[in-house]
């Protein structure tokens, strides 16, 4: 599919879309509960619905339907999955899911698309080896057969925190109690306060002291009604365009948020941005912007569009450890480079360090997404906030996390469209 993107602009006020991060989280202790669940403000992305393929093939029933996910939870008791478990492109899913499905009592294959299999899995590669037990990696896929068994854990805090996530969701079903010891840097933390406060949500408690996190075995989740909150990785992308050509408005945020993404108006703020707060949000007008310096470490997903952020504002910006970039979806560095370049910017890289400066960007005809959800909305952002042409191949990527992206723009008044016969 290619998005056709004329000069225009977004006006109004806009409500962030749901939380990918916390609709995972939701689904997952929901499907783990006994009864039924009802989660309202789901969106089935591709990766949201990866996510409740994992857990039928537990055993959960987990119906999408007008934005509402209704799940019946399989107790806890996990079943051996009928045929490989297919994650699509999901990082979440797979990494949520392996220490769960591990305890299904039988080998399991789990299946990935596009990169994810290129993406590092040696932190549990590791825990199953210590404790004897399969664990391969080949292709698309990975095997692996459990259970891990309570006890001690001990993980690198510098990979990712999906890790961190995915024992957490699974030790407090074993039979005895488990410790785990994140070994710092301890970096995306407030992720991993997201998966607590889902936990705590449905009913399993995990006592947190600095870097260690003590885990009762024998607790069930517990079933009940939620909602999830307004993404801020995704309201990032409003945020710079509003702080850009002003006139926008993003609602729908919980002030209390644990998500680290929120940092995207401490970042604008310093940046100089004319924001003022609103009921469940901003408002943004046009504001003269200058560079600052960024520490990415707890933000990872907020990489691509600071580096539109770095265009418009006088000076250089500078985003520091980066690193983690180059195994999301795309090498998001690599893209933004190339693809930035084609629209008269530059943006250089030195190790986990990226510079970027500002520029009056041109039209572009023949960008690419990179199959990279977040490099296709912040090509997109950049030429609105730019109000040049530019049409972006692949950009059937954001249906990964936004699929309602482009059209939602038209109703804000972006002159954007898509063919998807091309």
């Amino acid at each position: 599919m290619k998005a056709y993107i004329e000069p225009g602009r977004v006006f109004g006020v806009v409500t962030a879309p749901p939380s990918k991060s916390m609709a995972h989280r939701l689904l997952l202790c929901a499907g783990l509960a006994k009864g039924q669940s009802v989660i309202d403000r789901v969106q089935p992305s591709q990766d949201i619905l990866a996510t409740a393929r994992a857990l039928e093939a537990l055993g959960a029933r987990v119906d999408v339907e007008n934005g509402r996910a209704r799940v019946t939870g399989c107790g806890g008791h996990l079943a051996v999955p009928k045929g490989p478990v297919d994650c699509g492109e999901s990082g979440s899913t797979l990494r949520f899911f392996i220490p769960l499905l591990a305890g299904c009592g039988g080998p399991v294959r789990l299946l990935g698309h596009g990169r994810l299999m290129q993406r590092p899995q040696d932190v549990y590669a590791r825990l199953f080896a210590q404790r004897g037990l399969p664990f391969s990696q080949s292709g698309d896929g990975l095997t692996l057969c459990g259970p891990l068994p309570p006890g001690e854990y001990r993980v690198e805090g510098g990979v990712s925190s999906q890790f961190i996530s995915g024992l957490l969701l699974a030790l407090p079903l074993l039979c005895a109690d488990s410790v785990l010891h994140v070994v710092p840097p301890f970096e995306s933390q407030s992720y991993v306060g997201l998966t607590m406060a889902a936990m705590a949500d449905f009913g399993v408690q995990v006592r947190r002291e600095q870097n260690d996190f003590f885990i009762p075995g024998n607790q069930h989740y517990i079933s009940r009604d939620a909602a999830v909150e307004g993404d801020a990785s995704q309201a990032a992308f409003l945020a710079v365009l509003g702080s850009v050509q002003g006139g926008i408005t993003v609602t729908g945020l919980r002030q209390d948020s644990c998500q680290g993404d929120r940092v995207i108006f401490d970042i604008l703020r310093r940046c100089g941005a004319a924001m003022t707060p609103v009921a469940g949000g901003w408002r943004f007008e046009k504001s003269d912007l200058h560079a600052v310096d960024i520490d990415l470490a707890d933000c990872p997903d907020l990489g691509p569009i600071l580096m539109v952020l770095g265009l418009f504002c006088q000076g250089e910006t500078v985003i520091r450890n980066a690193g983690r970039l180059r195994v999301k979806e795309s090498d998001r560095i690599a893209a933004m480079q190339q693809e930035v370049k084609k629209l008269g910017g530059r943006i250089e890289a030195d190790g986990d360090t990226v510079r970027v400066y500002p520029a009056a960007l041109h039209d572009a005809a023949n960008l690419v997404g990179h199959n990279d959800h977040r490099v296709v909305m912040a090509l997109t952002v950049a030429a609105l906030a730019a109000r040049v042409r530019a049409v972006i191949d692949g950009a059937q990527a954001v249906q990964k996390s936004w699929p309602e992206v482009f059209t939602q723009m038209k109703q804000w008044g972006a002159q954007v469209k898509t063919d998807e016969r091309t």
